[in-house]
């Protein structure tokens, strides 16, 4: 166990300690916070690699989508936000394609790592960081990108016992880790009526910050005008299942070991996203696969001309459109949910 690690299942631990079982919520939270906050997790030499560290490619495909938009609505200024930006390379490829198109806009992250802030100002100089949702601008339309955001948000396990349904706390084990148990109050209300007659063992999983998010961004998109795209891995349709995982040096470890040193994700509930979406006025579009909306935007068109341009790279870039796109790949695990403005254009990429 790293110094890192140590110190925060010290402070874990002392505070079970002192209050009793903490939530999955309050574990992961913790945990994300300690892990994003000491290093780049990005790339061979981290934990895991996201889809604009694979090609160029996919920056290009959202910069192409964005400014198709653009184009077709024109408004007198826009801003582009990024949540959780990683190294700013989605940023800088999507910003290069849309100067292409005579497009400039001010560049917002949301990034409350130093670590990689530092590496987002290396990609784009002229990027303007935010803690928060609040300090993002009210002057004109935002264009918002969320790739790999929403699946780092802490959630709440509940799960069905012979008592009923429980909430899935955190408590110390034997060991020098952490255990997920089943708590002692019944919260058979949270759970929608029709997984309350699940199979013993059965997990459901929530995200109040996720939908804060999506709540607080759609209001903006109502008001301000704008699109939202969300690419993230999860599922359609409500459902049942322990989706928590944690990574580690491009494998799979034990979430309550460790914390602080490993990467926590839970899969996204898109339909939650969707309904945010919607109960703000504004249109959904998908969710689709990725594979789909990237084949619908361009990719194969954009891997031919690179490789036109670069015969030498030929297997390399096929082989990373390849991943993008392919159900063996990141292709159907992923998806892509827009949101958008009703004085909008229909967005590209989903078949409307």
């Amino acid at each position: 166990m790293s110094p890192d690690s140590a110190q925060v299942s010290v402070r874990l631990a002392q505070e079970i300690e002192a209050s009793g079982p903490i939530s999955v919520a309050d574990y992961m939270r913790v945990a994300n916070t300690a892990y994003y906050g000491r290093a780049d997790p990005l790339g061979a030499e981290g934990d895991f690699i996201t889809a604009p560290e694979i090609s160029q490619m996919f920056g290009e495909m959202v910069g192409i989508w964005l400014s198709d938009i653009w184009l077709r609505h024109r408004p007198a200024t826009c801003h582009y936000v990024e949540l959780g930006p990683g190294r700013g390379t989605l940023a800088a490829d999507a910003l290069r394609t849309m100067q292409r198109f005579g497009w400039e806009p001010s560049v917002h992250f949301l990034e409350n790592s130093p670590a990689l802030r530092a590496k987002q100002l290396q990609a784009v100089p002229d990027a303007i960081f935010h803690d928060n949702l609040d300090s993002l601008p009210t002057d004109a339309p935002l264009c918002i990108v969320a790739n790999e955001f929403f699946d780092a948000l802490p959630v709440q396990q509940f799960i069905l016992t012979q008592a009923g349904w429980r909430e899935r706390v955190v408590v110390r084990d034997d060991g020098a880790g952490f255990a997920a148990l089943p708590g002692v109050c019944a919260t058979d209300d949270l759970i929608p009526e029709q997984f309350r007659d699940a199979a013993l063992g059965s997990i459901y999983e929530i995200c109040p910050d996720a939908s804060s998010i999506m709540q607080q961004l759609s209001a903006r998109l109502a008001k301000q005008g704008g699109v939202m795209l969300v690419i993230d891995y999860g599922y359609t349709q409500p459902a049942l299942g322990d989706t928590l995982q944690a990574v580690q040096s491009h494998a799979y470890a034990d979430p309550f070991n460790n914390p602080g040193q490993l990467d926590l994700t839970a899969h996204v509930d898109f339909f939650e996203l969707a309904n945010c979406a919607k109960n703000s006025g504004l249109l959904v579009a998908g969710p689709s696969d990725q594979g789909v909306w990237l084949s619908g935007v361009g990719i194969d068109q954009r891997a031919q001309i690179l490789t036109a341009s670069n015969p030498t790279r030929a297997a390399d870039i096929t082989a990373a459109r390849n991943r993008l796109v392919t159900p063996g790949g990141m292709g159907t695990l992923f998806k892509i949910l827009a949101a958008y403005n009703q004085g909008w254009p229909q967005p590209a990429g989903f078949g409307l």
